[in-house]
């Protein structure tokens, strides 16, 4: 019996003293308090970026290959900035997708990774690690774009993760300038979704499967939930108003897209026809959920093959995690 208490007591000590050390990489998240959409106030995009954009994509066997830096060709907000104290630092991306996507039989809903990355090497991450009272178990995760939490979103509706990593949450406004893509125009291809899919933005063929089809702004089939939210300990209270991503529903067949904000359709790109996401002027602007299988490569987290380390920041946007 002695020697059992001599050993609780030394697992303890040890346990006392390795919780200054775990704290520092337990995840703690911002506590808010907020149940209302602002008015999102965007810092101009006007700074010359710390560095050039480098970016190459390639299909070698049956992958698509995307290397790059991060780095855009287009000006910036200022970062740091007063919702977001992080500077733009180039990345060493390197995701593999399928050359040859296939839908697969279940959506894989977007956790917090990114969706994919742009032709010039941006990656879109629409999620914010922000929850109601810094629960991510309430159910009650802010919408980054609803202005609800101050993120110091820029004009090209992105900011800066604490590993420096730049990131779109909305539209990238001055890529789809430079990639000319305006109404009366099937979009280009702006980016690749982390299942291999192309990604598109607003323009598509009103007739799915038909090129001679007049090009029209693509809408989505989501919207907002009738109502107030519960009320209570962990809930939120309040109208649903596109505070929190909870505050939308899918309504099959309200809009021109599916629930992962894409569809089956010809492009100029893809003739013959290909599932294809597209970005939308509303929510979710980029989607949520993905048709196919979703490549690790755009996981956050130790990489296999030790590639990345791309781990979440542990308190939204504060420092960077210790290493």
């Amino acid at each position: 019996m002695q020697k059992f208490h001599f050993v609780v007591i030394g697992l303890l000590s040890v346990v006392l003293a390795a919780a200054p050390i775990l704290a520092q990489f337990a995840p703690h998240f911002r506590q808010h308090v907020v149940n209302q959409a602002q008015a999102l106030r965007l810092i101009p995009a006007n700074q010359k970026t710390p560095g050039d954009n480098r970016v190459t994509i390639e299909v070698v066997g049956d992958q698509r290959i995307i290397r790059a830096n991060g780095i855009p060709a287009h000006p910036t907000g200022a970062f740091p900035n007063r919702g977001n104290p992080n500077p733009i630092a180039a990345q060493q991306y390197v995701f593999h997708v399928p050359a040859q996507p296939q839908m697969a039989e279940h959506i894989t809903p977007l956790r917090m990774q990114d969706f994919g990355i742009g032709i010039n090497g941006v990656p879109f991450d629409p999620g914010a690690a922000e929850w109601y009272q810094g629960n991510p178990r309430g159910g009650w995760q802010y919408e980054a774009l609803s202005g609800a939490v101050p993120l110091g979103i820029d004009a090209n509706h992105a900011h800066v993760q604490p590993t420096g990593a730049y990131h779109y949450h909305g539209l990238p406004t001055d890529l789809l300038k430079s990639l000319h893509v305006q109404p009366g125009k099937h979009s280009p291809i702006v980016g690749w979704a982390a299942d291999g899919f192309p990604i598109y933005a607003l323009y598509g063929y009103q007739t799915a499967n038909n090129l001679e089809s007049e090009v029209v702004e693509l809408k989505s089939s989501y919207r907002l939930k009738k109502g107030k939210r519960p009320s209570g300990k962990d809930s939120p209270g309040g109208t649903y108003d596109g505070t929190f991503l909870a505050d939308y529903e899918y309504v099959a067949g309200s809009g021109d897209l599916d629930e992962c904000n894409g569809r089956l359709a010809v492009t100029p790109e893809f003739p013959q026809g290909t599932y294809a996401y597209y970005l939308t002027n509303h929510w979710p602007v980029v989607p949520r959920g993905f048709r196919g299988t979703p490549s690790r490569d755009f996981e956050r987290g130790p990489q296999a093959g030790g590639r990345r380390d791309r781990r979440m920041p542990p308190r939204g946007f504060g420092p960077p995690p210790r290493r």
